[in-house]
């Protein structure tokens, strides 16, 4: 069985937000942590994960994103805050 991961990062100041997916979430956000791979996360410092979702197929997980990339920036936020309310990083709770 495998695992596939819905994310959302963000800088420290929760203004700009990355919405990606992976099939090993513990690497893939320890790559946005130490800028290992060059694009919009690394350029905009985004290393804080506020927000994830599991799912076991990657056409799950490709629908999610695009559906979570089509939200307004409210309707994400509010998806963040009601998981995560104060936007802790979690990275921590997933190591």
């Amino acid at each position: 069985m495998n695992n596939y991961y819905v994310y959302m990062i963000t800088n420290q100041y929760n203004t700009v937000l990355y919405i990606g997916i992976t099939n090993n979430l513990i690497r893939r956000i320890y790559e946005h942590k130490n800028k290992l791979v060059k694009g919009f996360s690394s350029k905009y410092n985004l290393n804080k994960l506020v927000y994830f979702e599991q799912t076991e197929s990657i056409e799950s997980a490709i629908l999610r994103e695009k559906q979570l990339k089509n939200y307004s920036r409210a309707k994400k936020e509010q998806l963040i805050s009601k998981n995560n309310p104060n936007h802790n990083d979690l990275y921590n709770e997933i190591i």
